[in-house]
């Protein structure tokens, strides 16, 4: 019996050396492939938003968590409200771990709207990591003639917003549409700052972005009154937004209530990155464990409070599951929503 524990002692440390040796060589390669290198994270959105918010903030502290300490940049390729940086990464970006991507957290669900015109595959992308989760707010100037959703189903008012792709320029058409709001859909900023700009400037009534980009980039502006919040696309109402309505209780026909929560779905996908398909798997864990690492990083932490930049953290295997949960949406759900946002731009 003696010598049987013995052999078995002796072979639980041989696996035990065998799988250690095994991560410690891929940690080893890790360091080597990325030492000197740059690791490029790709935005499709121009300074100022939230997406720069969050991607500068991660390139900060991201190579510190990477075996060989790569440089980390920002690249951005702004057009199409991310749709051009997507079509890019998916096609034609480096497929052995040099770039990641914090792309519109809509990619999936405009996939299943309109297969046509989306030249990527999000299933075949792999994410490593979520920073936060976003929810798209829409925001009145405080001397508009629409600053409810009361209000809006009377009286005509102005949305600004960027491409009709945008999640931002599209809330805008799903209530209209499902709701019957009184909007006028103002598109072609080239950007949610700009449409936001807009609005102070007194050329539209209203605009939606989401609640970080409100929160970090316009707090002075919201403390002071200038924007009022109108309605939020959340499963649930935000802490910081107690009082505003999710689109969600604006209506209490189930098809609607399907369509605007699919809609919504994005918003768990959040601020995460993700890499192009084909990249190899070993390089996707080594960039997901780093992200874990990041993401409990105290000086990282540190850095998005005195940004006042909100935290909360979902591993890329999680996002990978919401991403699958997207593209399986029944078909009857998306063609909802796809008339919604038809009608909401065209009437």
């Amino acid at each position: 019996m003696l010598k049987s524990i013995r052999m078995w002692t002796v072979v639980a440390a041989t696996a035990c050396a065998s799988i250690f040796g095994a991560v410690s060589a891929q940690a080893q390669s890790a360091a080597d492939f990325y030492k000197g290198k740059t690791l490029t994270i790709l935005i499709g959105h121009p300074p100022g938003g939230s997406y720069d918010l969050y991607a500068q903030l991660i390139a900060q502290h991201f190579g510190k968590q990477i075996p060989g300490n790569p440089t980390v940049i920002v690249q951005g390729m702004p057009g199409g409200g991310g749709s051009l940086a997507a079509a890019h990464f998916y096609t034609k970006a480096a497929k052995d771990g040099t770039i990641v991507a914090l792309l519109p957290e809509s990619l999936a669900q405009d996939q299943v709207l309109d297969p046509k015109k989306s030249r990527w595959d999000v299933s075949k992308m792999r994410f490593i990591g979520r920073a936060a989760d976003v929810t798209s707010v829409m925001m009145a100037r405080k001397d508009s003639p629409v600053k409810s959703i009361e209000d809006s189903l009377k009286t005509e008012a102005n949305v600004s917003c960027s491409g009709r792709t945008t999640s931002s320029a599209q809330t805008g058409a799903v209530l209209k549409s499902l709701i019957g709001s009184k909007f006028n859909m103002v598109c072609g900023y080239d950007s949610a700052t700009a449409s936001a700009l807009a609005v102070f400037r007194g050329e539209a009534d209203l605009t939606t972005t989401v609640w970080a980009n409100w929160s970090v980039n316009y707090a002075q502006q919201l403390a002071a009154g200038d924007v009022v919040p109108v309605v939020q696309f959340a499963e649930k109402r935000l802490a910081d937004l107690p009082n505003t309505p999710t689109a969600v209780e604006l209506t209490k026909d189930p098809a609607k209530k399907q369509a605007i929560e699919f809609f919504g779905a994005g918003g768990d996908i959040g601020r995460a990155l993700m890499t192009p398909p084909e990249t190899p798997a070993d390089r996707v864990a080594v960039l997901s464990a780093a992200f874990d690492n990041l993401m409990k990083d105290q000086a990282f932490l540190a850095d998005a409070k005195a940004r006042a930049i909100p935290i909360a953290p979902m591993t890329g295997k999680e996002v990978d599951e919401i991403v699958k949960k997207i593209i399986s949406t029944p078909p009857d759900v998306v063609v909802t929503l796809q008339k919604a946002i038809n009608d909401g731009f065209n009437n």
